[in-house]
């Protein structure tokens, strides 16, 4: 298998305890966990196949740690990498911007030349617009809820992690 890193932001409450989940989903002894707050360029370039959290804060912007490196990622060549990402919104609070981070930095990958795996459905989500929706019914990532849907986040975990296992190999 590819070598697998998973980034996130280790200080941050709710992205951290899915990330957990997601660690544990996955298999500990097959990532490498990697935190988002004090990446370097060559630290996230050595990975064949990423796992990115991606919180979306105020109107839909990306977190601090995260815009700030992007002007890096802006200068790389992410082409053959396969890129994960889920983030966590609330579909009630912020129903014009749910999930937008996933989207955004999906673009941003994209546009380096890396491939979005582990799309997920938009069923069972009640929200006005999202850039993680890419309007054929699919996320571009996982899109967790955990103000108003938090004991669907286990089983949703579990899938998407079934599903990027396959894509990862």
């Amino acid at each position: 298998m590819s070598k697998t890193g998973i980034f996130y932001a280790f200080h941050t409450n709710k992205t951290a305890k899915v990330s957990e989940k997601i660690i544990e989903a996955f298999g500990k002894d097959k990532l490498d966990v990697i935190n988002a707050e004090e990446i370097s360029e060559g630290d996230f370039l050595k990975y064949d196949n990423y796992i990115i959290g991606v919180a979306t804060w105020w109107d839909g912007e990306l977190p601090n740690y995260w815009d700030e490196f992007v002007p890096a990622i802006e200068d790389m060549d992410l082409t053959g990498k396969k890129f994960a990402i889920y983030g966590l919104g609330d579909q009630k609070g912020y129903p014009e911007n749910f999930n937008d981070g996933v989207g955004v930095f999906s673009e941003i990958i994209e546009s380096r030349g890396g491939q979005i795996v582990g799309f997920t459905s938009t069923e069972g989500y009640s929200y006005e617009a999202s850039r993680a929706d890419k309007g054929n019914g699919q996320f571009c990532g996982l899109c967790i809820d955990q103000e108003n849907q938090a004991r669907l986040t286990k089983g949703r975990v579990e899938k998407w992690i079934d599903s990027l296992k396959k894509e990862f190999s």
